[in-house]
C-alpha cells in the first residue's frame, strides 16, 4: 500500500519561533498522560522535542519520533533519542507503555493506519494519548485558503491538507481499532498569533502557497490574509486563529 507523503516541509528555526503556542498549551495533556518513571512511551510527532523533554524529565523513557529530519536534528540537539518513522507505519511491536502525540496526528491524512500502527507498537493495555485539530478547527483559515484557490485555479487538494475530525468520527475510528475510549472531547482554543497571520500562514499554509508561482504566489498569499482581516484580526491588529482541538485518551485492548 502506497502511504500519504509529507507535503509539508518543516524548517527548525521557523517552527521554533512560530509554533512555540502549540506545545504551551499542552501541560494538561501530558499530566493525561500520566508518564511514570521507567515508562517506555513514544511521542509520536515529537517536532522538535519541546514535548518530549518534558515526558523525559518525568523520569520516563521516551523516544521522539517524526519525518522531519530538520525537526529531528533540533530535538537530537537537546539531547534526546529520536527516530525518522511515518506514522502510518510505526516499525515497532508492543515496545511502549504509552504513545503520546501533539498537534501532529491532524497532519496524518489515513488515520485508520496511524491508530492501526499505534496499537502494533503499544504493550497490551498501553496507553494512546493525544491533542490536535479537531472539527472546526481553523474553518476561517481553510475557507478563505479555498475561496483564493477557486479565483486562482489552484489544487483543491492543498487547500487543507488536514484532518479535523468530530469527536464520534474519531471515537468511532480508536473503537474499530481495538481501543477503548477513556476521554475524548473537542476544545475550542482560540489562539493569539504574536507571529499574526502572515507568520502563521507562512508556517503551516506552506505546501498550500507553494503550489503557485510568483508574482502569483504574492498575490495568494495576501488575499487569504486580506480576506480573514475583518473575522480574525481586532481593531488593535492583533490576530487570533479560531483553533479548536480534540483531546484525548484511550488504552489498547488487551
Amino acid at each position: 500500500m502506497t502511504l500519504p507523503r509529507p507535503v509539508q516541509r518543516w524548517q527548525a528555526d521557523d517552527y521554533a519561533q512560530k509554533g512555540h503556542f502549540l506545545s504551551e498549551y499542552v501541560r494538561s495533556v501530558i499530566d493525561l498522560l500520566e508518564p511514570k518513571r521507567g515508562e517506555r512511551i513514544l511521542d509520536l510527532g515529537c517536532g522538535d522535542g519541546v514535548l518530549t523533554e518534558l515526558i523525559a524529565a518525568c523520569g520516563a523513557d521516551v523516544l521522539g519520533a517524526d519525518l522531519s529530519e530538520e525537526l529531528l536534528a533540533a530535538a537530537t540537539a537537546k539531547g534526546l533519542k529520536v527516530c525518522r518513522v511515518d506514522g502510518h507505519a510505526l516499525p515497532f511491536e508492543a515496545e511502549f507503555d504509552a504513545v503520546f502525540s501533539n498537534a501532529a496526528l491532524h497532519w496524518m491524512l489515513r488515520p485508520e493506519l496511524v491508530i492501526a500502527s499505534v496499537h502494533r507498537a503499544l504493550k497490551p493495555y498501553g496507553r494512546f494519548v493525544g491533542d490536535f485539530g479537531g472539527h472546526g478547527n481553523v474553518a476561517a483559515i481553510a475557507t478563505a485558503m479555498r475561496a483564493i484557490s477557486a479565483i486562482h485555479s489552484g489544487d483543491p487538494a492543498k487547500v487543507a491538507p488536514w484532518f479535523f475530525p468530530s469527536v464520534a468520527e474519531y471515537r468511532s475510528l480508536l473503537e474499530r481499532g481495538s481501543f477503548t475510549v477513556k476521554s475524548i472531547t473537542l476544545v475550542p482554543r482560540p489562539t493569539q498569533l504574536d507571529i499574526g497571520m502572515h507568520g502563521w500562514l507562512e508556517t503551516f499554509g506552506r505546501s498550500f502557497f507553494e503550489q503557485f508561482q510568483e508574482p502569483e504566489q504574492t498575490e495568494v498569499f495576501s488575499e487569504v490574509v486580506e480576506l480573514l482581516r475583518p473575522s480574525l484580526c481586532d481593531p488593535d491588529g492583533i490576530w487570533t486563529a479560531d483553533a479548536v482541538r480534540l483531546r484525548f485518551a484511550a488504552e489498547r485492548v488487551g
